[in-house]
């Protein structure tokens, strides 16, 4: 019955679609008024519900891990006979690459120098600073980020897979409002997601670019001029558009896989070449310190202008992408069950992301002391140069300069490839398999949003879009608060069906 009264995803293509056009006229024509609102709300959203973003994903941590270790984590993301659809490295390659491998690649080494050179506590540039820089880095990227992913994705794959509802966000309220998850209410929850997701991934493209013209520029002497960072953005549209044309499997699993590679072959190269006993030594003490202070660490606010800038910011935007990354780890984990699905996705992205900061941030201490502050004044200079300044004081700096651009790219192919294929499931009423035409659609349409946006507003006016989608967060984080009550009564209900 749920499948059968799947309304058409015209009206959510047509209202998202016309509200991204209104703010993307807004941010190119009036980007200074534009920028002073989005900034205003979401200064007022972080400022005075700070503390509502950090008990947010407290509670998230408590349901997830809650319904892994019940007896509702032996569920099965699908019909009981149903099993997995990739290998286990296939999948693992792709919930990593679905979520924050272009994040990584950009704040490695830029997040712990900033950190190190204005901490939360203590005083700046200091061996205890350079501890609780790793150890805050440590838990920006860890278990709390992938957490609200694996909430998001969870709810998404029960519903579709086990209950048979469309493939949207609004099916995972089915428990508490029925049917109406077909009409205004559900089609507004839909929306939200769009939003965000186009937003989140359009800035992130202009952002990546410019990183990747300064790349270009560190390098080659390549000018980093919004005309050559329009140039850049059109190439990767091409690139990743194609890609989700192309299908699923293919594309995901070759974007996935490219970058995989290159992002071990990287990690092997900095450890051999970066100082090996001080990496193992930052990893170690690293790893003790984060789960150590796991619980203070999550319901910290004593340095409340620290944590609205830093913490709650990254809270935000994992909200933000959820709707984005829910989906698709929900979508390449048909099969598995519950509890399979949530450690898998809490900890195994996890675990490749600590040895990646624990690499990169160790290698570039250890070499920034060996330069005398030579990846400081880069990081206070410009801190998209930051992985290139790491690189250069290694040796083969004219293949791993290059190589370190061709990463960037792999990465954002492989993130806006989902976030296309994602959206086009969005505003098709949840059709898993959406036709070519609505994923080119979605392709060109973020390409040439980013692509005006440098051209006429610069950075300031993608900045302003992004502060406006990090603030689309907080509503979306209160839907994600009640699905977690949703999915437990869902639980509730198969347990007592089985039984």
């Amino acid at each position: 019955m749920a499948q059968e009264n799947a309304s058409s995803g015209s009206p959510v293509l047509y209202i998202s679609s016309s509200i991204v056009l209104l703010f993307v006229a807004l941010g190119m024509f009036l980007p200074a008024q534009t920028a002073a609102v989005v900034n205003k709300v979401f200064a007022f959203l972080t400022t005075d519900f700070g503390w509502l973003y950090l008990l947010s994903v407290a509670v998230f941590l408590v349901v997830a891990y809650g319904i892994a270790f019940s007896r509702y984590g032996n569920i099965k993301l699908g019909k009981d006979e149903d099993s997995p659809e990739f290998s286990n490295f296939q999948w693992f390659a792709m919930l990593f690459g679905g979520g924050m491998g272009i994040g990584l690649v950009f704040w490695s080494v830029a997040e712990p120098i900033m950190h190190y050179l204005a901490p939360p506590v203590g005083t700046a540039s200091t061996p205890e600073a350079m501890a609780t820089a790793m150890r805050v880095v440590f838990f920006h990227w860890g278990i709390h980020a992938w957490v609200i992913f694996a909430i998001g994705g969870l709810a998404l794959a029960y519903f579709q897979f086990r209950r048979g509802l469309p493939f949207l966000i609004s099916s995972a309220f089915y428990p508490l409002i029925g049917e109406r998850i077909y009409g205004p209410i559900g089609k507004a929850i839909d929306i939200l997601s769009v939003f965000a997701t186009v937003f989140g991934v359009a800035t992130s493209l202009g952002l990546g670019s410019s990183q990747i013209a300064t790349g270009l520029n560190y390098i080659w002497g390549v000018s980093a001029s919004p005309t050559t960072i329009a140039i850049i953005i059109a190439v990767i549209t091409a690139l990743f558009t194609l890609a989700t044309i192309s299908g699923l499997h293919k594309a995901m699993q070759f974007a996935a896989n490219l970058k995989i590679w290159l992002s071990i072959a990287f990690m092997v190269f900095i450890f051999l070449f970066g100082g090996m006993v001080g990496i193992l030594n930052t990893f170690t003490s690293t790893l003790g310190s984060y789960l150590q202070t796991f619980v203070g660490q999550t319901l910290w606010m004593d340095n409340a202008k620290w944590i609205t800038s830093w913490t709650v910011f990254y809270w935000a935007w994992w909200i933000a992408w959820a709707p984005f990354v829910g989906q698709f780890v929900a979508r390449v984990s048909k099969g598995r069950t519950i509890r399979e699905f949530i450690l898998a996705v809490t900890l195994l992205p996890v675990g490749f992301s600590f040895m990646w900061l624990a690499i990169y941030g160790g290698a570039a201490f250890q070499l920034d002391q060996a330069s005398s502050g030579a990846i400081k004044a880069a990081v206070n200079a410009d801190y998209t140069t930051a992985l290139f300044a790491t690189l250069k004081q290694l040796p083969l700096y004219g293949l791993t300069g290059p190589l370190a651009i061709v990463l960037i790219v792999a990465s954002f192919i492989g993130a806006a490839n989902s976030a296309t294929y994602v959206l086009a499931m969005l505003t098709s009423g949840g059709d898993m398999d959406p036709n070519k035409k609505l994923r080119g659609f979605w392709g060109i349409a973020q390409g040439a949003i980013t692509i005006m946006l440098i051209l006429v507003g610069g950075t300031a006016a993608l900045k302003a879009l992004q502060t406006a989608s990090i603030a689309a967060a907080f509503p979306f984080m209160l839907i994600m608060l009640v699905m977690c009550y949703s999915i437990i009564v869902a639980l509730r209900e198969d347990s007592a069906v089985k039984k």
